[in-house]
């Protein structure tokens, strides 16, 4: 199958595998392109139907129920990125010789002659967050832009839509990553590497390695993180294009080839001229918002790859103080009685809320939920010296409380065993107990919140809405 021009696709038979928020403008696209679409799903559900006959009303073809067998004809297989590698329906395909591509593999071969280029991020924690920053500053630079991939907003919809852009900020993740194997950008960055989603790779060093197809043939700048060994690891295996350098973020004094902070100052010592002794200014520490370690770490990572694309210096520093983080991204809810609340509902692994814990010197830390595989010492040895107390919910809370147990006896631990919707507000209440003046109360939960919210969203609203019933 060819870049995808409309002759490539008239009358091929191409099965997309999931419905939901990739699967089905996948299948509007191929249908429109001249494809006989056939979609898979396992489900068959209200919402699996719902969008069925959206789909059957324009002449794709959609079983529901059965997302094992491989459709008669098969030529190619379009998955939605969270199906795992291990199902059966790409076990059959492997058999048949059929290639699997995710919905990022298809917008790359769909891009129209001369389109965008793409700038690429990927990690464990802080993706969002730096692509945004990334949008921002290119946008500053007076660039037609959008920050787009995993973040909302579909890479079909930015490929084919009528917009224009000359670079597009795009955030991957491990999965989209796994079955995008022909995808070359123009730079890319891979933020942190930590334990996360090793149910649905199998291990580690697959996840790692699927992290690592973001450098694949990258022309000018594989970004990596000088704190986080692994991630430079993965740009020495990476296969690039001849003259693409490797630029190194780091929260200390940069060597050259590296951005990093000196004095208050973000500085560049890769993107400019004799770097073994200049440095260029791009920005303060104060003009990014909220000047959080991990998150100054992500707008140097922003920078790194703007300046790969030629950025000057001082779009960097305008598209920064631009920025508005989402919500519930360390997010200051309120002060009461000389305690700050902050919400961290988007720490949904453990990396996440280490980064989140180790912002603050005094924490009554709300934490527990679904723990997706995870383990649990690490991060409460290293934040047992800044814990002032720890109020456990959700379904894994007990992994939590003997993490505790073992590495910070001494902290009094509130273990809530209720799930319903007045939990979060009863934890709230007993951190409150806990904390004294100066303090920060922290939902920063280290899971995921499925067990008793729609989404972080949820989560982080209901945290924010009891704080407001304290206050008030």
């Amino acid at each position: 199958m060819g870049s995808g021009q409309v002759t490539d696709w008239q009358g091929k038979h191409v099965t997309v595998a999931g419905l939901g928020v990739s699967g089905v403008p996948a299948a509007k696209v191929l249908h429109g392109l001249g494809a006989k679409v056939t979609v898979v799903n396992d489900g068959d559900d209200a919402r699996a139907r719902e969008q069925a006959a959206e789909l059957e009303a324009l002449g794709v073809t959609v079983r529901l129920g059965d997302g094992a067998t491989l459709p008669d004809g098969t030529e190619l297989i379009v998955t939605a990125p969270g199906w795992k590698p291990d199902k059966p329906l790409f076990a059959a395909a492997d058999a048949a010789g059929v290639p699997v591509w995710g919905d990022v593999e298809l917008a790359w071969r769909l891009r129209k002659p001369g389109a965008a280029d793409w700038l690429a991020v990927t990690g464990t924690n802080g993706k969002t967050t730096t692509v945004q920053m990334l949008a921002s500053i290119l946008e500053a630079a007076g660039l037609r832009t959008a920050a787009v991939g995993n973040i909302g907003v579909s890479l079909l919809d930015a490929v084919l839509g009528d917009e224009e852009y000359d670079v597009l900020a795009v955030e991957l993740s491990s999965y989209q990553l796994h079955w995008a194997p022909s995808l070359r950008a123009h730079s890319a960055a891979v933020l942190n590497l930590a334990p996360d989603h090793l149910d649905w790779h199998g291990s580690m060093e697959a996840y790692a390695k699927d992290k690592g197809r973001i450098y694949e043939g990258n022309r000018v700048a594989c970004v990596y993180n000088v704190a986080d060994k692994a991630t430079e690891d993965l740009v020495r295996e990476a296969d690039v294009e001849e003259g693409c350098r490797a630029v190194g973020f780091t929260l200390g004094t940069p060597g050259p080839s590296q951005l990093g902070v000196v004095k208050g100052l973000l500085v560049d010592r890769a993107f400019v001229e004799n770097r073994q002794k200049n440095a260029q200014e791009l920005a303060e520490v104060a003009d990014v918002k909220p000047a959080a370690p991990h998150n100054i770490a992500n707008a140097l990572a922003a920078a790194a790859l703007a300046r790969a694309y030629g950025v000057p210096a001082g779009a960097v520093r305008e598209g920064l103080r631009n920025f508005t983080p989402d919500a519930h991204r360390i997010a200051h809810v309120a002060d009461v009685d000389g305690v700050a609340y902050v919400d961290d509902s988007k720490a949904t692994n453990t990396h996440a809320a280490q980064a989140s814990l180790a912002a603050y010197d005094s924490v009554v830390w709300i934490a527990g939920g679904l723990a997706k595989g995870a383990t649990f010492d690490e991060l409460v040895a290293e934040a047992a010296k800044r814990l002032r107390g720890a109020v456990l919910i959700g379904r894994d809370r007990e992994l939590i409380r003997e993490a505790l147990a073992r590495h910070a006896p001494e902290v009094p631990v509130v273990d809530l065993g209720r799930t319903d919707t007045g939990a979060m507000l009863q934890a709230v209440q007993e951190a409150r107990r806990l904390a004294r003046p100066g303090d920060t109360v922290l939902l920063a939960p280290a899971c995921a919140s499925m067990d008793m919210f729609a989404n972080y969203n949820k989560r982080g609203d209901a945290f924010a809405q009891a704080v407001r019933e304290l206050g008030a």
